[in-house]
C-alpha cells in the first residue's frame, strides 16, 4: 500500500504569520542567514522566547536551522506548497516596506557591522547575505 504525500498545513502556515514577533524574525532573515544571538539583541527578548518562535516557524516549513559550533543559524526556506510560497514572498515584500521592520533591519546592520559589538554578540558570526558577501553595509 502506497502512502499519499503529506498535505501542507495551511492553517499552521497562516498561524505562523499571525504573530508580530515571528514577522519581525522573518523580516530580519529576509535574504540572509542570521545567528539567533542577533534576534535576541535586536528584538530585546529572551533567547528561550525567540527560540520558541523560531521553532514555530520551522514547524510551519518556513525556516531552517543549522548549527555551527555553539551558534544556531536560521534562514527562510520556501514552503513546499506553491500558494504558501507565493504568499510568503508577498509577505516579505510588504514587511520590507514597514517603518518598524526597517528600524529592526537598521539595528541588525548596526549590530553586525559596528566596530565594537555588544558583549552579547562578542564572537558571534556575522549574518550571511544569501548569495553575496557577509553584510550589505560592510
Amino acid at each position: 500500500m502506497e502512502r499519499s504525500p503529506k498535505t501542507y498545513d495551511l492553517a499552521l502556515f497562516f498561524a505562523a504569520l499571525s504573530d508580530q514577533t515571528r514577522l519581525r524574525l522573518l523580516n530580519l532573515m529576509n535574504g540572509r542567514e542570521v545567528c539567533v544571538c542577533y534576534f535576541v539583541e535586536i528584538l530585546g527578548q529572551g533567547q528561550p522566547k525567540i527560540s520558541r518562535h523560531l521553532a514555530y516557524l520551522r514547524k510551519a516549513g518556513i525556516v531552517e536551522a543549522r548549527r555551527e559550533g555553539k551558534w544556531m543559524h536560521y534562514r527562510i526556506v520556501s514552503p513546499n506548497h506553491e500558494g504558501a510560497a507565493k504568499l510568503l514572498t508577498e509577505t516579505l515584500t510588504v514587511l520590507r516596506e514597514q517603518k518598524a521592520m526597517q528600524a529592526d533591519f537598521a539595528r541588525l546592520q548596526k549590530a553586525c557591522c559596528a566596530p565594537r559589538r555588544s558583549a552579547a554578540l562578542e564572537g558571534a558570526p556575522i549574518p550571511v547575505q544569501m548569495g553575496s558577501h557577509q553584510c550589505e553595509t560592510c
